[in-house]
């Protein structure tokens, strides 16, 4: 017996990129007003910090995903 999987796991796509995808393709199909309340909502940032001995340094503002991790 074959263990069952998500579709979107076999489209090489995990979770949150699914779910990224599908809301950004929802809030598109929308109609005016409720389009543009719901595009507001897309947009999001991230905090960065460096913590070093159990204390947490500055934090820095980023609107990337990618620069997080550098």
């Amino acid at each position: 017996m074959t263990t069952p999987t998500t579709f979107w796991r076999l489209a090489g796509v995990s979770y949150v990129q699914y779910v990224t995808k599908a809301t950004s393709c929802l809030r598109a199909a929308l109609k005016e007003p409720a389009k543009s309340k719901a595009m507001t909502q897309e947009t999001f940032s991230y905090n960065k910090s460096v913590w070093s001995n159990g204390e947490q340094g500055a934090k820095k503002l980023t609107d990337s995903l990618a620069a997080v991790g550098k």
